[in-house]
Protein backbone atom coordinates (compact mmCIF):
# COMPACT_ATOMS: atom_id res chain seq x y z
CA UNK A 1 0.00 0.00 0.00
CA UNK A 2 1.22 3.46 -0.94
CA UNK A 3 0.53 6.16 1.62
CA UNK A 4 -0.05 9.54 -0.01
CA UNK A 5 -0.26 12.71 2.05
CA UNK A 6 -2.91 15.19 1.02
CA UNK A 7 -3.42 18.88 1.53
CA UNK A 8 -7.00 20.03 1.10
CA UNK A 9 -7.94 23.60 0.19
CA UNK A 10 -11.50 24.80 0.56
CA UNK A 11 -12.68 28.03 -1.01
CA UNK A 12 -15.85 29.81 -1.95
CA UNK A 13 -16.08 28.30 -5.41
CA UNK A 14 -14.28 24.93 -5.26
CA UNK A 15 -12.25 22.55 -3.14
CA UNK A 16 -8.85 21.24 -4.17
CA UNK A 17 -6.70 18.36 -2.98
CA UNK A 18 -2.95 18.37 -3.52
CA UNK A 19 -1.15 15.08 -3.06
CA UNK A 20 2.47 14.65 -2.03
CA UNK A 21 3.27 13.65 -5.61
CA UNK A 22 2.37 17.18 -6.73
CA UNK A 23 -0.86 16.24 -8.45
CA UNK A 24 -3.73 18.64 -7.80
CA UNK A 25 -7.39 17.82 -8.25
CA UNK A 26 -10.01 20.55 -7.96
CA UNK A 27 -13.73 20.07 -7.85
CA UNK A 28 -16.39 22.74 -8.20
CA UNK A 29 -19.11 22.44 -5.59
CA UNK A 30 -22.04 20.41 -6.87
CA UNK A 31 -24.94 22.41 -5.51
CA UNK A 32 -25.26 25.90 -4.14
CA UNK A 33 -28.03 24.82 -1.79
CA UNK A 34 -25.90 22.03 -0.30
CA UNK A 35 -23.21 24.49 0.82
CA UNK A 36 -22.98 25.75 4.41
CA UNK A 37 -24.65 29.09 5.07
CA UNK A 38 -21.35 30.91 5.57
CA UNK A 39 -20.14 29.84 2.12
CA UNK A 40 -23.42 30.93 0.52
CA UNK A 41 -23.27 34.31 2.27
CA UNK A 42 -19.59 34.71 1.38
CA UNK A 43 -20.33 34.04 -2.27
CA UNK A 44 -23.21 36.49 -2.32
CA UNK A 45 -21.19 39.25 -0.65
CA UNK A 46 -18.26 38.65 -2.99
CA UNK A 47 -20.44 39.07 -6.07
CA UNK A 48 -22.16 42.14 -4.59
CA UNK A 49 -18.80 43.73 -3.76
CA UNK A 50 -17.46 43.07 -7.26
CA UNK A 51 -20.47 44.78 -8.83
CA UNK A 52 -20.45 47.60 -6.29
CA UNK A 53 -16.73 48.15 -6.90
CA UNK A 54 -17.46 48.56 -10.60
CA UNK A 55 -20.16 51.12 -9.78
CA UNK A 56 -17.71 52.95 -7.50
CA UNK A 57 -15.14 53.07 -10.28
CA UNK A 58 -17.65 54.49 -12.76
CA UNK A 59 -18.96 57.08 -10.29
CA UNK A 60 -15.44 58.18 -9.38
CA UNK A 61 -14.41 58.49 -13.04
CA UNK A 62 -17.50 60.57 -13.82
CA UNK A 63 -16.60 62.96 -11.00
CA UNK A 64 -12.86 63.04 -11.70
CA UNK A 65 -11.19 66.34 -12.55
CA UNK A 66 -9.84 64.95 -15.80
CA UNK A 67 -13.29 64.19 -17.24
CA UNK A 68 -15.83 66.55 -18.75
CA UNK A 69 -19.00 64.59 -17.94
CA UNK A 70 -20.08 67.20 -15.41
CA UNK A 71 -19.09 70.85 -15.10
CA UNK A 72 -16.55 71.61 -12.38
CA UNK A 73 -18.11 72.69 -9.13
CA UNK A 74 -19.72 71.40 -5.98
CA UNK A 75 -21.74 68.71 -7.77
CA UNK A 76 -18.63 67.16 -9.26
CA UNK A 77 -16.99 67.11 -5.83
CA UNK A 78 -20.05 65.43 -4.32
CA UNK A 79 -20.00 62.74 -7.00
CA UNK A 80 -16.36 61.95 -6.21
CA UNK A 81 -17.20 61.78 -2.49
CA UNK A 82 -20.03 59.36 -3.32
CA UNK A 83 -17.55 57.19 -5.25
CA UNK A 84 -15.17 57.18 -2.27
CA UNK A 85 -18.02 56.27 0.07
CA UNK A 86 -18.95 53.35 -2.18
CA UNK A 87 -15.33 52.15 -2.02
CA UNK A 88 -15.48 52.30 1.78
CA UNK A 89 -18.74 50.32 1.70
CA UNK A 90 -17.04 47.73 -0.52
CA UNK A 91 -14.22 47.41 2.01
CA UNK A 92 -16.65 46.82 4.86
CA UNK A 93 -18.67 44.28 2.84
CA UNK A 94 -15.48 42.36 1.94
CA UNK A 95 -14.42 42.35 5.57
CA UNK A 96 -17.58 40.58 6.76
CA UNK A 97 -17.04 37.16 5.10
CA UNK A 98 -13.28 37.33 5.70
CA UNK A 99 -13.66 37.71 9.44
CA UNK A 100 -16.49 35.19 9.47
CA UNK A 101 -14.33 32.51 7.80
CA UNK A 102 -11.32 33.34 9.96
CA UNK A 103 -13.47 32.97 13.08
CA UNK A 104 -14.75 29.57 11.90
CA UNK A 105 -11.24 28.34 11.09
CA UNK A 106 -9.81 29.50 14.43
CA UNK A 107 -12.69 28.18 16.52
CA UNK A 108 -12.58 24.79 14.75
CA UNK A 109 -8.80 24.62 15.18
CA UNK A 110 -9.02 25.01 18.95
CA UNK A 111 -12.16 22.89 19.36
CA UNK A 112 -11.15 19.50 20.87
CA UNK A 113 -14.26 17.80 19.45
CA UNK A 114 -13.09 18.43 15.86
CA UNK A 115 -10.80 15.61 14.66
CA UNK A 116 -7.27 16.68 13.70
CA UNK A 117 -7.81 15.56 10.10
CA UNK A 118 -10.69 18.07 9.77
CA UNK A 119 -8.87 21.04 11.31
CA UNK A 120 -8.09 23.82 8.86
CA UNK A 121 -5.62 26.65 8.87
CA UNK A 122 -5.98 30.15 7.50
CA UNK A 123 -4.87 30.31 3.89
CA UNK A 124 -3.38 32.96 1.66
CA UNK A 125 -6.80 34.00 0.36
CA UNK A 126 -7.75 35.40 3.78
CA UNK A 127 -4.59 37.48 3.98
CA UNK A 128 -5.02 38.72 0.40
CA UNK A 129 -8.62 39.60 1.25
CA UNK A 130 -7.54 41.59 4.30
CA UNK A 131 -4.96 43.45 2.20
CA UNK A 132 -7.65 44.20 -0.41
CA UNK A 133 -9.94 45.44 2.36
CA UNK A 134 -7.24 47.75 3.67
CA UNK A 135 -6.64 49.13 0.17
CA UNK A 136 -10.36 49.68 -0.42
CA UNK A 137 -10.81 51.46 2.90
CA UNK A 138 -7.66 53.55 2.48
CA UNK A 139 -8.46 54.43 -1.12
CA UNK A 140 -12.05 55.37 -0.30
CA UNK A 141 -10.96 57.55 2.62
CA UNK A 142 -8.27 59.18 0.49
CA UNK A 143 -10.76 59.98 -2.28
CA UNK A 144 -13.26 61.41 0.20
CA UNK A 145 -10.67 63.48 2.07
CA UNK A 146 -9.08 64.90 -1.07
CA UNK A 147 -12.48 65.86 -2.49
CA UNK A 148 -13.63 67.42 0.76
CA UNK A 149 -10.51 69.56 1.04
CA UNK A 150 -10.88 71.02 -2.45
CA UNK A 151 -12.84 74.19 -2.79
CA UNK A 152 -14.91 75.29 -5.71
CA UNK A 153 -12.61 75.95 -8.65
CA UNK A 154 -14.41 79.17 -9.49
CA UNK A 155 -13.70 80.69 -6.07
CA UNK A 156 -10.09 81.48 -6.98
CA UNK A 157 -9.98 83.39 -10.25
CA UNK A 158 -6.83 83.01 -12.27
CA UNK A 159 -4.87 86.25 -12.58
CA UNK A 160 -2.65 86.71 -15.57
CA UNK A 161 0.00 89.38 -15.82
CA UNK A 162 0.42 91.40 -18.98
CA UNK A 163 3.26 90.29 -21.23
CA UNK A 164 6.43 92.35 -21.08
CA UNK A 165 6.82 94.78 -23.93
CA UNK A 166 10.10 95.25 -25.72
CA UNK A 167 12.04 98.45 -25.21
CA UNK A 168 12.40 101.12 -27.89
CA UNK A 169 15.37 99.35 -29.52
CA UNK A 170 13.36 96.11 -29.95
CA UNK A 171 15.02 94.14 -27.17
CA UNK A 172 13.52 93.05 -23.91
CA UNK A 173 14.59 94.80 -20.74
CA UNK A 174 17.44 92.90 -19.08
CA UNK A 175 15.76 92.98 -15.68
CA UNK A 176 13.10 90.58 -17.07
CA UNK A 177 15.67 87.81 -17.54
CA UNK A 178 16.51 85.42 -14.79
Amino acid sequence: NIVVAQTIWEGLWMSCAVQSTGQMQCKVYDSILALPSEVQAGRALTVIVALLGLVALLVTVVGAQCTNCIRPGKMKSRIVIAGGAIYILCGVLVLIPLCWFANIVISDFYDPSVPSSKKREMGAALYIGWAATALLLFGGCLICCCSCSQRDETSFPVKYSAPRRPTSNGEYDKKNYV
